[in-house]
């Protein structure tokens, strides 16, 4: 049976070889797919008073954050608004951590919630119309 320690590696091995071959679109899901569990493990930690446990999830976020607001592209009209969205939420993110504020933590997850899902609708319309057509024969 394969050690703990094994399984990790593999585990790694796998989440590295699934963002190398990510698509852009994919590549942003996954960021904000992390960037939820980052909160909601934050939240669970706080909800226990398990401040110190809570920092590095927070601490995570913000990094994720700062990731997605580097990607944007000026080029987009809903660039700038989104940047806001992101500060917004970075500052936010530190309230959470440096003040214990819970409250900072819940209002995250609900910024975060529906870009999250808005992101996974425009993902799936890409590789949608990305697919090849397959013509019917009448």
């Amino acid at each position: 049976m394969p050690s703990t320690a094994a399984l990790a590696r593999a585990k790694q091995q796998y989440l590295e070889q699934q963002v190398a071959s990510a698509s852009p679109e994919r590549l942003v899901t996954l960021l904000y797919d992390r960037l939820l569990v980052d909160i909601d493990r934050a939240a669970a930690a706080q909800d226990a008073s398990e401040w110190l446990a809570a920092g590095p999830h927070l601490t995570h976020a913000q990094s994720i954050v700062a990731e997605l607001n580097g990607s944007l592209t000026d080029v987009w009209d809903g660039a700038e608004q989104l940047r806001g969205i992101y500060t917004y939420l970075t500052t936010r993110l530190i309230a959470a951590n440096v003040s214990r504020d819970r409250a900072a933590t819940t209002e995250c997850r609900e910024l975060v919630a529906p870009l999250r899902d808005a992101w996974h609708q425009a993902a799936a319309q890409v590789t949608a119309q990305a697919a090849p057509q397959v013509a019917v024969a009448s």
